[in-house]
Formats: C-alpha cells, sequence, structure tokens
C-alpha cells in the first residue's frame, strides 16, 4: 500500500480478518514466511516494537481512559509514542473529530460515536504511517457512519496515513470508495472495488449472500 491509500477487509466470522491484523501488529507470528512493513521484516519484533516503526492500531471495542478529558486522553497518547504533548498538538485532531468543544469532557461522558472518533484519534496523534482499524462503525448511527467515512479519509488524505479497516457494515465499505479484500477460510477470495466484488459469486456465497 502506498501512503494514503484505504483498504476494507470483509469476510465471514472466522475468515482470518483479526488473524490478519495480529499477524501485522506483532501479537501473532506467522509459521512461515514474512511481514514486511515499510521494507523491514516483522516476524519476531514484539507489538510494541513494531508500533514505533509506525504501525498504529484501534481495536473493535473502544478503550479509552474515562476519567480523563477528551484533551488529555490525546495528551497521554502523545506522550506514550514519546512525541510532544501540549494542547496545540492536538487541536487539529479534536477539530477533525468534532471534538473541540468536547475537549474537557471526560470520556466516560461521550456517546459511543465519540468514544470511537476520540479513539482513532488517540492512535493518529501517534503519527502513524499504516493505521489498522477493527470495525470503526460497530455501533453507530447511520450518520455518526458518515462521518466516520469523511474523517477516515480526512486523515488519510491530508496525513498520508495509509489505512486497512476491517469492517462488516457494507453502507461504510461502500461510502469509503476504496479497494476491497474479501476473505474466506484465511483465503483472499476476490479483490478489487467494491461495485465490481459483490458481484463475484464466490463472494456471495461465502459473505454477502445472493440479496447484496
Amino acid at each position: 500500500m502506498d501512503s494514503g491509500d484505504t483498504l476494507c477487509v470483509i469476510g465471514p466470522n472466522g475468515s482470518g480478518k483479526t488473524t490478519l491484523f495480529n499477524t501485522l501488529s506483532g501479537q501473532l507470528q506467522p509459521q512461515r514466511g514474512q511481514v514486511l512493513f515499510r521494507g523491514m521484516a516483522l516476524r519476531g519484533r514484539r507489538p510494541d516494537q513494531i508500533a514505533r516503526l509506525g504501525l498504529g492500531r484501534k481495536f473493535q471495542v473502544p478503550s479509552v481512559f474515562g476519567t480523563l478529558s477528551s484533551l488529555d486522553n490525546l495528551l497521554l497518547a502523545r506522550r506514550a509514542a514519546g512525541l510532544p504533548a501540549r494542547p496545540a498538538d492536538v487541536d487539529t485532531l479534536l477539530r477533525d473529530t468534532g471534538l473541540a468543544g468536547r475537549a474537557q469532557v471526560p470520556a466516560a461522558e461521550l456517546s459511543h460515536g465519540e468514544r470511537q472518533w476520540l479513539e482513532i484519534a488517540m492512535v493518529t496523534s501517534q503519527a502513524p504511517r499504516l493505521l489498522l482499524l477493527d470495525e470503526p462503525t460497530a455501533g453507530m448511527t447511520q450518520a455518526e457512519t458518515l462521518a466516520t467515512v469523511a474523517l477516515i479519509r480526512k486523515l488519510c488524505q491530508r496525513d498520508g496515513i495509509a489505512c486497512i479497516v476491517v469492517e462488516h457494515d457494507m453502507q461504510f465499505v461502500a461510502a469509503l470508495e476504496s479497494k476491497v479484500m474479501v476473505l474466506a477460510d484465511g483465503r483472499v477470495i476476490a479483490q478489487g472495488a467494491f461495485d465490481t466484488v459483490r458481484q463475484s459469486a464466490a463472494v456471495r456465497q461465502a459473505y454477502l449472500g445472493h440479496d447484496a
């Protein structure tokens, strides 16, 4: 993937989507072959070492510090990455995520969608080159889902972050207009634009169904 590219990974439960993310982030080690990131082999590296190389990951369930404000969550994420941690360093991310007016609100008081956006901002604040997002719109309203599409596009295009998204929400996948990769039984069964992939007989049988 090049800087600014996005890729959606879809497929049925058990198809290998989480295993893919775990292997990329170092939580699982491949039994054979190599995983390369920015020309560097990742096999044998710990998750924290891979993170320092520029790979950021957001898990499906938001993991923010509920007693800390949105601003303090972002500043803490910056400090953890060894980066400058002043309010001015995260102003743009607060505006991007619509949280500028909620900067001093404890994260526990944010809506579910706002907590998802805050965690995306926390990972992005650490200046990753590749961002892994695991079902970032889970539990969101339709309006929040479309806002998340706009947020991901902005972060990738403006900051040159490559992004791989695992998602089950086909409205999100279609709206993002990125390349799509379909997994089934641990194998890639289709790749391409969403409108092309959804017409694949193999994809319909394995995942989307014949009414897609």
